[in-house]
């Protein structure tokens, strides 16, 4: 089987760097910062998607820019402490792993920061394949799924993506690809329901009791 995973809020407790270091951009640009509902609303996006939704009175230039103050942002306090994988993330991608299951990212990230964190975490040569938005569509269109698919060369229904928001729940079902939700991510889980996931974890160790691993 192949698991497909999002990175920010199913893998990771990133929620909050992110949230701060948009409305740090926000800041740094002179306007009036966000409030934390409508960034959480759009993390799983690609960042130029992101800006368009959180920003659309904005020029191009001027998204460009918060894009970079972002990023600044973003690293400056990813050197103050690390993101943490969620609880029993690590050892339930273990196992997994060592059941000879196959195991990707599909992540609104771009290649570069997705890398840089793999990096920190020593993760870079642990997942058989990544796709970032940068680098293909953003979701939800199922292009990064599509993708992983012909890499490894199973289809949908040999594979689940498992998100905490709309969008990965929105891109695999495009493509009738089995999902599987957190509800501890961006998205509260009602929302996530609405996409009919065969199961919601509260736990991310609850995904080895998925009926098809049994």
């Amino acid at each position: 089987m192949l698991f497909i995973f999002d990175w920010d809020g199913t893998l990771i407790d990133s929620k909050a760097k992110i949230t701060h270091s948009m409305q740090l951009a926000t800041r740094d640009m002179g306007w009036i910062p966000l409030e934390d509902a409508a960034i959480h609303n759009i993390i799983g996006l690609g960042l130029p998607e992101a800006l368009q939704s959180l920003f659309p009175f904005a020029s191009e230039a001027e998204h460009l820019q918060v894009r970079d103050f972002y990023a600044t942002n973003f690293v400056r306090l990813d050197q103050k402490k690390s993101s943490d994988l969620f609880p029993l993330v690590a050892e339930t991608l273990d196992h997994l792993r060592q059941e000879g299951h196959q195991l990707a990212i599909a992540t609104g990230k771009s290649r570069k920061g997705l890398d840089r964190i793999l990096g920190d975490l020593n993760m870079l040569d642990y997942f058989h394949a990544t796709r970032c938005a940068d680098e293909t569509a953003s979701k939800p269109h199922p292009l990064m799924l599509e993708e992983l698919l012909a890499h490894f060369a199973v289809s949908a229904n040999e594979a689940v993506m498992i998100g905490d928001t709309e969008y990965d729940m929105d891109m695999a079902r495009r493509i009738n690809m089995p999902r599987i939700a957190v509800s501890y991510g961006a998205h509260h889980i009602d929302r996530l329901h609405a996409y009919q996931p065969e199961l919601c974890l509260d736990r991310f160790d609850e995904l080895l009791s998925w009926d098809r691993l049994k």
